[in-house]
């Protein structure tokens, strides 16, 4: 595994989009949007930030992290080859899972994700390309 990503949410991703272009030379390499939100992918050569801002009245986990809070780090994505084998290794060192099984995320990739309580405080993220 390796570091794939960091997930920011936030309430103005194109305001946060444009600070981290200048402070981190880290251009837009791809916007979407899918489950209620507009997510943009800000290239870091090595990885990327994820801004993951919920669209108007969208209900779901981005807007109500926003409301307990605030904008901030919402998650760490390890890219893996192995998504079920990393699953059933996390299952097996006692990781509570969010995501039993892969489903689709951003960009079309599968991924699933460890529950904080069990990581340290930290959401995790495991990602297949």
């Amino acid at each position: 595994m390796h570091f794939d990503h960091a997930g920011v949410a936030t309430d103005d991703a194109d305001g946060l989009a444009e600070l981290y272009g200048t402070v981190f030379d880290a251009p837009v390499a791809h916007e979407e949007t899918f489950d209620g939100l507009r997510v943009r992918f800000l290239d870091l050569g090595n990885g990327y930030f994820e801004l993951l801002e919920p669209l108007p009245d969208a209900d779901g986990a981005i807007p109500s992290y926003l409301d307990r809070q605030g904008p901030g780090l919402h998650h760490v994505a390890l890219a893996t080859d192995d998504i079920a084998g990393a699953l059933e290794d996390a299952r097996a060192a006692g990781v509570d899972l969010i995501d039993e099984t892969p489903r689709t995320g951003a960009w079309g990739h599968d991924v699933a994700f460890c529950h904080p309580k069990s990581t340290g405080g930290v959401l995790v993220e495991f990602v297949e390309h």
